[in-house]
């Protein structure tokens, strides 16, 4: 796993989130090991193109990095917004995504359960990191940036890379292939 998405998962209070949604912590973090980066890749996917760069780089800007500074916190997390967050990622995909997830991440109502907690920590996060770049310039200009921070912590260009060994390319590959614009 990149050392990326592992910095997000460190910041992910699993005990609290596994308490919230009443499952158990071991659950939760396997799970989250595996919709994490599928988020991340659904995005890259978007990103593909350059109006879904641009739309994301545009989206990046309204959300809160501090979300994800530090240990998440759990009581923050808007989740009618994550839930539309992972409906824009995934769009007309996103049942079949969380098919194929659930059956390596807990079942797909875990699944439909984490989605809309994390969607939101992985925009702040990725906003944090278009900040940590120093950008203040129009979000063409942010879209190119997040295309290549998208591809760092896929392990590859552009979101064209299968995180965690090649289960999400064999799994999501082909349901995320262009993306969603």
């Amino acid at each position: 796993m990149s050392p990326n998405i592992d910095d997000l998962l460190s910041k992910l209070p699993v005990d609290r989130i596994a308490n919230q949604l009443g499952e158990d912590p071991a659950n939760i973090r396997q799970a989250a090991e595996n919709v994490l980066p599928a988020l991340l890749m659904g995005m890259g996917a978007n990103a593909q193109a350059p109006e879904g760069r641009d739309s994301l780089a545009t989206a990046l800007g309204k959300h809160d990095p501090s979300l994800a500074e530090g240990e998440v916190d759990v009581e923050a997390i808007d989740t009618d917004d994550g839930a539309k967050i992972a409906h824009h990622i995934f769009g007309s995909q996103e049942d079949q995504v969380v098919s194929q997830l659930g059956g390596v991440a807990g079942g797909n109502d875990l699944v439909k359960k984490l989605l809309p907690l994390l969607a939101p920590i992985v925009m702040s996060w990725l906003a944090g990191r278009l900040q940590q770049r120093g950008t203040t310039e129009a979000a063409s200009s942010q879209g190119g940036m997040l295309e290549q921070i998208l591809g760092q912590v896929l392990g590859g260009g552009g979101g064209q890379a299968a995180p965690g060994g090649g289960i999400f390319g064999d799994l999501l590959g082909g349901l995320l292939g262009g993306g969603r614009r």
